[in-house]
């Protein structure tokens, strides 16, 4: 799988937890609108403009356990080091070697893994994006660096909008 040395993606969330914690000062995220089950925001990063839409899982298995926070993204910059670039993000490590599994309807994609992050080959974003917009439902499978299988759901209502949102943000 070919990777891309830029990625960024980041939920509200984390970001003011991040300051909260270390106590410097981050710039938030601006939040530009919600469209049903999705969100979009920008950020200034590098002198950059980070642009994504985001969602937050819906479900999570096994209940059993603390997923914390689970998001799925697509994210563009102004500077063009990434367009419609979906990816996965959880509070957690995932296991390097296990790669995590897209799907969409009847279409899949495998991901890999950079630490709490993931990301599909160059080539499968469009498809990707395309399936997202089309969709109704996205299911993301795992494995934490401990082990532990996870599934998480998605709803798709309001991505197409969202997307378009990001993209448009970030032109």
């Amino acid at each position: 799988m070919q990777q891309k040395t830029t990625r960024i993606a980041r939920p509200l969330g984390l970001v003011i937890l991040a300051a909260a914690i270390s106590g410097a000062a981050v710039a938030e995220p601006k939040a530009l609108g919600r469209f049903k089950d999705w969100a979009v925001f920008t950020e200034e990063k590098g002198g950059d403009l980070i642009c994504y839409a985001a969602t937050e899982a819906s479900s999570k298995a096994p209940s059993s356990v603390k997923h914390g926070d689970v998001w799925y993204y697509v994210t563009s910059w102004k500077s063009g080091q990434a367009r419609n670039q979906p990816s996965f993000r959880v509070t957690y490590d995932l296991k390097a070697d296990k790669a995590p599994k897209t799907t969409i309807g009847r279409s899949s994609w495998q991901m890999f893994v950079a630490g709490r992050e993931s990301f599909a080959d160059d080539a499968d974003d469009p498809r990707i994006v395309d399936a997202l917009k089309k969709g109704s439902s996205l299911t993301v499978t795992a494995q934490s660096a401990r082990g532990t299988n996870v599934t998480y759901r998605f709803s798709l209502s309001g991505s197409a909008d969202a997307i378009a949102k990001a993209e448009e943000a970030c032109r």
